[in-house]
């Protein structure tokens, strides 16, 4: 059971504590947020509402331990790296049974989440001995009119405090993928787990705490981002925020000044299907990527655009996948699983019911049970519908019948959003000029869009994001250069 054996510490009673300066700790507050089981929608967990003065704390700790930490030899930082990700699969079932309880996430997905999870610790630790270990000379001499009296030595230094600020829907894999750059690369690094998903962090950061890191470079505070989020924002120290979740992290490029930024917002992922594609191809794509995990995530395909003339064939061939999808809870591994709050249902309930009263085709009967949507395929879907713009995050796929390959790129270009999209033709020339037109940070040819490899660049434009991410991404993005310039006397012999 989660919560026991080696993570009986961070419990009190049945309250779980946050992590600092390595100690579990109550906060000063001695209030509780509230984390609610998405399938029962009875209080599962209690954890601690931190407060400005916590966070100030471990500000403190945080820069302290820095500061050793970043004179670590890398081969140091490495071992502790290894040995973190061997103890995070280690305890793999825990963390995946709070994953099934906080978020909803079918049993096996929980488990392969923290598993990815430790091996995207272990590669980050070798990319990172490949990018860091090895410092870079420039001779004066390369630039015209200079002679060899410079030599400019150049190595990465940490930035300092890293802010990582992890989504609900992969709050193990989407944490570790910015604490693993971070530590590798010499920085401490606050995490500031959301609270759905909040007791799985803590466990994760336990399993860290296990490697046996220096008191406070490893940070865990929780709390309600509505109640913390404008001084976790403001608060001076802070030398890089990494964020991945959705429109909540908007004002941070507005208030985090001249603080560099990693930020993932989501997207409107859509689907162009030219009529020479491969329908069989396509419908199972599309049922992977509409409907694996609710279709709560960024990369969902949420919009398919596909021509007129074959739209009939490829509908009739989803509808009789999506019949196949099991609906239920999590811990049965079901395809579709309750989404991960009452809002959220609600949210997705709203955008089916505006399609619907636009004159939407609905292709299977919409049902919901508290929090559980069932699949639904909606045909015929225009663009005056919201369900055409606005992100979903929930088990509902939209049809838009196009009459060129224009239509459906002007449909994708018209988005806010810009993180991924897919093509699926048999020609590929004409699927790269279509990836040239399109706008947005990739495009899958003749696949779903999807965020792995882990070590893959990972980046959205428009409203999805800044910067990039992806393991050599983000640890040049949380490192800087430093440079030696070593003057030598001119040359007093000439050649004769």
């Amino acid at each position: 059971m989660a919560g026991t054996g080696v993570f009986a510490e961070i419990l009190d009673g049945d309250e779980y504590k946050y992590y600092s300066d390595g100690e579990w700790k109550k906060s000063s507050s001695s209030i509780t947020v509230s984390i609610i089981n998405p399938t029962t929608r009875e209080e599962q967990y209690k954890v601690q509402a931190c407060t400005q003065e916590d966070f100030n704390k471990v500000m403190i700790s945080a820069k302290f331990a820095q500061k050793s930490w970043a004179k670590t030899p890398l081969w140091k930082r490495a071992e502790l790296l290894h040995k973190a990700a061997a103890i995070l699969k280690e305890h793999k079932a825990s963390i995946a049974e709070c994953l099934v309880k906080e978020i909803a996430k079918p049993a096996k997905d929980a488990a392969t989440e923290v598993v990815r999870s430790g091996d995207l610790v272990s590669y980050c630790v070798e990319e990172g001995v490949r990018i860091l270990g090895v410092g870079k000379f420039l001779e004066s001499d390369s630039f015209p009119g200079n002679e060899r009296t410079k030599y400019r030595l150049t190595s990465k230094i940490p930035l300092g405090v890293i802010l990582a600020i992890p989504p609900f829907n992969y709050p193990i894999n989407l944490a570790v993928s910015k604490i693993a750059p971070a530590l590798i690369a010499g920085n401490s690094i606050v995490l500031k787990p959301p609270i759905e998903g909040a007791v799985s962090a803590l466990h994760m950061v336990h399993c860290f705490h296990l490697a046996g890191f220096p008191k406070g470079l490893i940070s865990c505070i929780t709390g309600k981002g509505s109640q913390i989020g404008d001084f976790l924002m403001k608060i001076p120290g802070v030398n890089c925020i990494s964020f991945t979740g959705g429109d909540t992290g908007n004002p941070i490029s507005t208030k985090a000044c001249l603080i560099p930024l990693q930020i993932e917002l989501g997207g409107k992922d859509a689907c162009i299907v030219l009529e020479d594609a491969d329908l069989d191809l396509v419908a199972s794509n599309i049922i992977k990527g509409g409907f694996s995990y609710c279709g709560r995530r960024g990369t969902a395909v949420e919009v398919v655009l596909v021509m007129e003339s074959i739209a009939n064939a490829l509908v009739e061939r989803v509808k009789e996948k999506v019949a196949k999808l099991t609906v239920g809870p999590p811990e049965n591994d079901c395809d579709i699983t309750p989404v991960v709050s009452e809002s959220s249902a609600n949210f997705v309930e709203d955008l089916v019911i505006d399609a619907r009263d636009k004159g939407a085709t609905l292709c299977q009967e919409y049902r919901r049970e508290g929090n559980l949507i069932w699949p639904l395929l909606l045909d015929n879907v225009r663009p005056d519908m919201r369900i055409a713009w606005e992100e979903s995050f929930g088990p509902i796929l939209s049809v838009i019948r196009i009459n060129s390959v224009e239509e459906g790129i002007n449909h994708c270009n018209a988005s806010n959003f810009g993180l991924q999209c897919c093509v699926f033709t048999k020609d590929v020339n004409n699927a790269i000029l279509i990836s040239d037109a399109m706008e947005t940070a990739t495009v899958q040819i003749n696949s779903t869009p999807t965020r792995g490899p882990d070590h893959f660049p990972f980046q959205g434009i428009k409203d999805s994001g800044i910067g990039s991410q992806g393991i050599t991404n983000s640890i040049n993005m949380m490192t800087k250069e430093k440079t030696t310039v070593i003057n030598l006397p001119s040359p007093s012999y000439t050649m004769g």
